[in-house]
């Protein structure tokens, strides 16, 4: 499975200094699991988590779950150990923190080639700092050039930088979002919404999970188990989107529609616009059967 096309609704968080945690992760349905060993580890546990969990992801166990690291920001005394541990490890990849110029984003992946890193392992990036926001153009149109393919939006630190509430409608952080969705979408970069703090609030978490899933983000990064299940059934198509997708794709293909540019689908007028729709829409319906179905 590519890395566009590969389902990334509910993307999980787990502490690498946690051992149990790690372990437990194997058998969480989260599309993947970022293994940290930047926020979620005090100081003197950094070497410690940085040694967990690169031997959880040589060990392996986690199925089609893309596994993430986390590393410290390249700027501490831990990055550039972390970098060179993580490679070794062999993930699917490696998320780099603070990410806030085209320039950090060749110098992470010209550290992780420098590492040793194959072709396939990529690099994603924290976008949590008003510089990234404002920079979000140029640091996207380094995806051609680099490992780069996914964003992570980090809200709790966009938040603390633009001294903003997190308010139910999110409406301080909207521009941040939009703007990195811009960039995003321009590019090609897939863009996962950050984490959402009250854990014991589902009714929040479901509607800013709507709010993402509904201002076009593709998934979202969680910091709870609980989370996951809620996720992964608001950022999957429904069964109707579904089905009329496939109607859609179908009645295209007949061939008394060929050439035409509007036609009537179960009586609803529809464009091609509508089909190229329908046909991401039916990508990720599969993707995510055949990624449920492997467990």
């Amino acid at each position: 499975m590519s890395s566009a096309a590969r389902p990334r609704r509910s993307v999980l968080y787990m502490p690498g200094s946690n051992a149990r945690a790690l372990e437990k992760a194997r058998s969480i349905p989260a599309d993947a699991l970022i293994l940290d060993l930047e926020d979620a580890v005090a100081p003197d546990a950094k070497a410690e988590a940085r040694a967990q969990v690169c031997a959880a992801v040589k060990e392996g166990g986690y199925g089609k779950r893309e596994i993430i690291i986390r590393v410290n920001g390249l700027s501490t005394e831990w990055g550039g150990a972390d970098i060179e541990a993580a490679v070794a490890a062999g993930p699917d990849a490696i998320l780099v923190p603070k990410i806030s110029s085209a320039e950090d984003v060749r110098a992470a992946s010209a550290l992780l080639d420098q590492a040793g890193a194959g072709a396939g392992l990529q690099l994603w990036a924290m976008m949590e700092t008003p510089l990234a926001m404002l920079q979000a153009q140029s640091i996207a149109a380094t995806a051609s050039e680099t490992r780069m393919t996914v964003w992570v939006m980090g809200t709790n630190d966009i938040a603390k930088e633009l001294r903003c509430a997190h308010t139910p409608d999110r409406l301080p952080m909207v521009t941040s979002l939009g703007l990195c969705m811009l960039a995003a979408r321009a590019y090609g970069i897939t863009l996962l919404d950050g984490v959402y703090n009250d854990i014991k609030n589902e009714s929040g978490f479901a509607a800013i999970c709507e709010q993402g899933r509904d201002l076009g983000l593709d998934g979202k990064t969680l910091i709870h188990p609980s989370q996951v299940g809620p996720c992964n059934t608001i950022f999957s198509p429904d069964e109707a989107e579904v089905a009329f997708s496939r109607q859609v794709i179908e009645a295209f293909k007949q061939p008394e529609n060929s050439g035409k540019g509007v036609i009537k689908v179960d009586g609803k007028m529809v464009e091609l616009l509508h089909a190229e729709i329908a046909e991401r829409v039916v990508s990720i319906a599969d993707a995510i059967a055949e990624l449920e179905a492997a467990g």
